[in-house]
């Protein structure tokens, strides 16, 4: 096609010979290019402007190409939020709570810790008419009703508001992951120590709950004293640290007590230089082990997160450590790691990894999205790439095999090593009736809604298509042949209507017929 300057030139270049009065629809045709040949369908790369009869401007490719189902709605196919096969659930961030997240999922995959809540007594839930809404109330049922959600949901993500709601923390505001972890563990405990099955009321404990005592000794008379005392987890300082031994053995190091800081002893009946240190006496069959990476600094006054590289090994022996009691199991396994991405102590995103106790393999949970890990290995390697995650950096150490190392990593859970022999009930956990009920409710209102969008698409579907036959039918017509009729009609009212032609008003052509016989008549004159 000839340019656009060009064509001007030659459909008005009569203007120079012809008269006014001698003005005859010949004129008008060559004035508005009524008469030059369209363009080749499928060639024509480029709106031709100056050619009405180019129809590449209002969609040729788009109507008369392959169809596209998906250009004819904007609805996402809801299959894309259904849960694939052999697959986690994943949790929807409510604007801050990722750091719930990640804790939800990593105690979730707590067997023993799931199994007990569901056998929680909850009469409200199992007096539940199916025809009738049931809303939980107390934590304990919220945490039981996701927990079941997570297990045998039907979506991809569960929405975890309810139990957000009746913890009281706010969306908007990220709070101190590890203080949110001793603060629910704590009311955990007091909610399931108020149940009637005495199985049930020392659950926490059972699980999660060491002893040690913190035992002076008085520098001038020697004598020793201690005081018991229980954990739910071990606080680790990891600066000047490289690996989880060091910090351990840290934390249970000798400290002096001297000048100020001088110990009253009862012996003494006066103040005495002595020594202090913690004597790990038993450990809980699931160890959490919390990083101190967010730490005050005095110079500003505000907390700041310390990007130091820590080696953990996916077994770990706890024996050397422990007094007394030599009897019981000290090897411990790698069963989750609690990620922080993020430069400040203030902001940044929580991520988990955590290992699946009955198949041995890795996921990595981020909000709604679950990925399994290749080979059944921890793969930390993506999350320790991210270059803002510190401002100076430095170097990461090689790890030995059966070793990792994280900067971002603030908390470590154990599980204490099991006979290879694992009896498999300990690894199925089957959800009660009363909470199975639940879930079937609420993946029934799950189908509804996706045959209801399935129908939404298809009526969309259907109506496009016959839309693009109506338009293909209309192309065919297009331009028109000597000796056709034809009208002038606004470019835009076309665009509008090829693309809602229900939405769009009709076009007054009365002008434009009565133009055409007066050309018309003036061609026979």
């Amino acid at each position: 096609m000839a340019p656009r300057v060009q064509l001007e030139k030659a459909a008005w270049r009569w203007v120079e010979t012809v008269k006014p009065e001698d003005i005859k629809l010949e004129h008008i045709e060559l004035a508005y290019r009524i008469r030059l040949p369209a363009c080749k369908r499928g060639t024509c790369r480029r709106n031709c402007k100056g050619n009405p009869n180019c129809l590449v401007g209002i969609g040729e490719h788009a109507w008369l190409g392959e169809i596209d189902e998906n250009a004819f709605h904007n609805i996402d196919d809801p299959n894309s939020e259904r849960r694939d096969k052999n697959t986690f659930v994943g949790l929807t961030n409510l604007g801050a709570t990722c750091y719930v997240n990640t804790f939800l999922q990593v105690w979730f995959h707590n067997l023993e810790l799931r199994r007990s809540l569901y056998q929680c007594h909850n009469s409200r839930a199992q007096e539940h008419n199916i025809k009738s809404d049931y809303e939980p109330q107390s934590i304990c049922e919220h945490l039981q009703y996701l927990f079941a959600l997570l297990q045998n949901s039907n979506r991809k993500y569960i929405d975890p508001s309810g139990l957000v709601k009746a913890l009281g923390l706010d969306t908007g505001q990220q709070q101190d992951a590890q203080e949110f972890s001793k603060l629910f563990l704590s009311l955990l405990e007091d909610t399931l120590s108020k149940q009637k099955n005495p199985s049930l009321q020392n659950v926490i404990q059972q699980q999660f709950c060491g002893q040690f005592s913190y035992v002076t000794m008085c520098n001038q008379c020697g004598r020793s004293s201690a005081l018991p005392s229980r954990f739910y987890e071990l606080e680790l300082n990891i600066q000047g640290h490289k690996n989880i031994t060091e910090c351990v053995t840290e934390f249970l190091k000798e400290e002096k007590l001297e000048g100020d800081n001088r110990y009253f002893c009862e012996c003494c009946q006066s103040k005495q230089n002595a020594t202090r240190r913690i004597r790990l006496h038993s450990l809980p069959p699931t160890l959490n082990l919390q990083l101190m990476r967010f730490v005050f600094d005095r110079q500003t006054g505000h907390k700041k997160k310390l990007n130091t590289f820590i080696s953990f090994p996916e077994q770990l022996d706890m024996g050397p450590f422990l007094e007394g009691k030599q009897d019981q199991k000290c090897v411990y396994e790698l069963s989750a790691v609690l990620i922080h991405r993020g430069i400040s102590a203030y902001s940044g995103h929580y991520i988990a990894h955590v290992k699946d106790a009955r198949t041995g393999d890795w996921y990595k949970f981020n909000d709604e999205e679950i990925e399994k890990m290749e080979g059944k290995k921890l793969q930390l390697g993506i999350e320790e790439d991210i270059a803002e995650t510190v401002k100076s950096q430095t170097r990461k150490p090689k790890c030995s095999k059966g070793y990792h190392c994280s900067r971002n990593a603030y908390m470590l859970v154990y599980k204490v090593q099991e006979e290879e022999s694992l009896d498999p009930s300990r690894t199925n956990v089957e959800v009660p009736a009363f909470l199975q009920r639940l879930v079937d409710q609420d993946n029934h209102k799950f189908e509804e809604w996706c045959n209801e969008m399935a129908d939404m698409r298809k009526q969309s579907v259907d109506k496009g298509k016959a839309k693009h036959e109506e338009v293909k039918e209309l192309y065919e017509l297009l331009p028109a042949r000597d000796g056709e009729q034809y009208e002038f009609i606004p470019l835009d009212w076309l665009k509008k209507w090829l693309d809602d032609s229900t939405a769009t008003k009709e076009i007054d052509c009365s002008f434009s017929i009565v133009l055409t016989q007066k050309l018309a008549h003036a061609s026979t004159e």
